[in-house]
């Protein structure tokens, strides 16, 4: 179960590095800032915490999104994994 968890928080991380990548790249014009929203959400709650600093901001917005998306990717691989051992041998 720990191996199953530290995958899925490196997929969360590897997922929330490419959004936040993406966004740069195409200059803030793609529809990705929706995916951004509960990193987004979590900076600006904590925005005046971290004294309004762009760094931490974007450090926040990518740890949240990693823990987000990184439980999303520990239920999927969870699933699969007791779905493999379901199968008849």
């Amino acid at each position: 179960m720990k191996s199953v968890l530290i995958v899925a928080l490196a997929i969360g991380a590897l997922v929330s590095t490419v959004l936040l990548v993406m966004e740069q790249l195409t200059d803030y014009s793609i529809a990705v800032m929706a995916w951004e929203m509960p990193g987004i959400s979590a900076a600006y709650l904590f925005w005046g915490a971290v004294g309004s600093s762009v760094f931490l901001g974007v450090a926040i917005t990518w740890a949240v999104n990693a823990i987000v998306y990184g439980a999303v990717a520990f239920v999927v691989v969870t699933v699969v994994q007791l779905a493999i051992r379901g199968l008849p041998k």
